[in-house]
């Protein structure tokens, strides 16, 4: 069943692309690409031979030794984006504290606003940023750093650009909320909140592009340290602003703005103290910077897609939520659950972004056998992150909800769902690392594929005939996304585990390929066109 599934949501084009790729390679030498552009290296790298040992026809299964010295480098490299990741989300559940200890008012606008801000913003300026992950991390292992320094310049210009049209909805947020007949009061405060949070898009457009760019290169700590010392001064800002002066729900805004700022500020002052950038660095150039976009556009668009279908599935499901029978105990579970579920995303999300570097980097440096055992240790490590989840929401199911409400509903619903949230996450990691694994082989527009017939063509038909048609009520939501987690699971696996190393390793070669003094890169897509053509730096 999954198989075929997954056949249909293979795009004819991507199937175009690769077949015109191969022959392609088949005809000429990999550093033999046609010459769209060129980029003259002073100090031209020697061709990187494809190894074949565990990606082609000689394959040999890779020894112990091998498996625990890949499980360790995603350890060293999961571990603190974790860390990051959870102290990032300390400080949304503590603007969440502020919020409610305003009132009920405020904290039902500031939740609009965020929703919102998640639905408009966030999550698209997130998903346009992993566009330059396979960019990075590929010409990072090719040892063409430059091309890392030329990709965030680029990436920080697209997103600012993006941010403009997002600042216009947010400033109108006021007339479309009433116009979805949403409480005037609750809709003006709402306003109030996103003009405020106006300055960390901006934040956002700088931060997203850089955790990358350090990322695609193994470095972490900064990150780390950065984000400590904002969640630091997160607390003291919020009790400045909306305690000691007032400002209310704009306070709490201005708050998370300014802890942000603080972030980018630490952020860019460590790798500037330490000369972290050093060895990339190419001085930011006018027409480098406004050329050249199609690449970064071209996968930015299907890794938005892919992030946005399952980070919009949940605000579906509160939606849903509101129109079921009680629906201020279903949404209040539902809130609390989303919550739960968030903070067990943090670790198979950290590992995604680890593999994606790892896959990246392997398939960059010409080595298909490193690529294939990384994301083969990734998924096992992730298969085992969903038992643990599995195990972990089973046994707390009684307790859990104790610790956000007393109130006897909520918590008989949250107790009932929790075991099928445990069940969810037993697809949910190993399909949110093998997105990881397709993104860092530079195949953002699959993982969408998977994700639209996974979550919309799946799951969303299953959870409104479950919740409304078959009278489940609020755990058939849940079923569906169970549904859509395990299908979404088997498309990933299936996709991942039918991948051609060696053709992935020299995709990434034409992207970023070094031979005799030229650097062209090229990556055939539908369109037969090169995907990546660089200008002299």
């Amino acid at each position: 069943m999954c198989n075929s599934i997954a056949v249909a949501t293979l795009s004819v084009a991507e199937k175009q692309a690769d077949s015109l790729l191969k022959t392609a390679i088949a005809v000429q030498p990999i550093c033999s690409l046609p010459k769209k552009t060129t980029l003259h290296s002073p100090n031209p790298s020697p061709p990187q031979a494809i190894d074949e040992k565990y990606g082609g026809h000689c394959y040999t299964p890779p020894s112990l030794a091998d498996f625990i010295t890949e499980a360790k480098a995603l350890f060293s490299l999961a571990f603190p984006i974790a860390l990051t990741a959870l102290i990032l989300y300390s400080r949304s559940i503590l603007s969440m504290l502020f919020l409610g200890h305003l009132g009920d008012l405020e904290l039902a606008a500031g939740s609009l606003a965020i929703a919102f801000a998640n639905i408009t913003g966030y999550s698209v300026l997130s998903g346009l940023s992993l566009g330059m992950d396979p960019l990075c991390s590929q010409a990072f292992g090719a040892k063409q750093p430059k091309l890392l320094s030329l990709t965030l310049h680029r990436s920080v210009i697209f997103l600012l650009f993006c941010c403009i049209p997002i600042s216009f909805l947010w400033i109108n947020v006021a007339q479309i909320l009433q116009f979805l007949r949403q409480d005037p009061q609750i809709a003006g405060l709402a306003r109030t909140y996103l003009l405020c949070s106006l300055p960390e898009l901006l934040t956002n457009s700088f931060i997203h592009p850089i955790r990358i760019y350090l990322r695609s290169q193994g470095i972490t700590r900064p990150l780390t340290l950065s984000s400590f010392s904002a969640a630091i001064l997160h607390l003291p800002l919020n009790f400045l602003l909306v305690n000691r002066l007032k400002f209310g729900v704009a306070g709490v805004a201005a708050a998370s703005a300014a802890s942000n700022f603080i972030f980018l500020l630490s952020l860019v002052s460590y790798v500037w103290a330490y000369g972290l950038h050093e060895p990339t660095w190419t001085k930011p150039n006018l027409t480098d910077c406004f050329s050249g976009w199609k690449p970064l556009v071209r996968l930015a668009g299907p890794s938005c897609v892919s992030v946005c279908l399952e980070w919009w599935w949940y605000e579906i499901m509160i939606v849903l939520c509101g129109l079921l029978s009680s629906p201020q105990a279903t949404v209040a579970s539902m809130g609390i659950l989303i919550q739960t579920t968030s903070l067990i995303y943090v670790f198979p999300s950290s590992l995604s972004f680890a593999v994606s570097t790892r896959v990246g980097n392997e398939l960059g440096a010409g080595r298909p056998n490193g690529a294939k055992l990384s994301a083969g240790v990734a998924v096992l490590i992730a298969s085992v992150m969903g038992l643990t989840a599995s195990t972990f929401a089973s046994g707390m199911r009684w307790r859990w909800g104790r610790m956000f409400t007393a109130d006897a509903e909520i918590l008989r619903l949250t107790s009932a769902a929790l075991p099928i949230l445990g069940l969810c996450e037993l697809g949910n990691c190993p399909q949110t690392v093998g997105c990881g694994v397709l993104r860092g082989s530079a195949r953002p527009a699959s993982a969408a594929n998977v994700n639209l017939g996974a979550f919309y063509l799946v799951g969303l038909p299953v959870a409104v005939g479950l919740a409304f048609w078959a009278g489940v009520g609020f755990c058939g939501l849940w079923i569906g996304l169970l549904s859509a987690q395990i299908c979404c699971a088997g498309l990933m696996l299936y996709v991942v585990g039918n991948t051609d190393w060696c053709f992935q390793a020299r995709r990434a070669q034409s992207l970023t390929c070094a031979g005799g003094g030229t650097v062209v890169a090229a990556d055939y897509e539908d369109d037969g066109q090169p995907l990546m053509t660089q200008q002299r730096v």
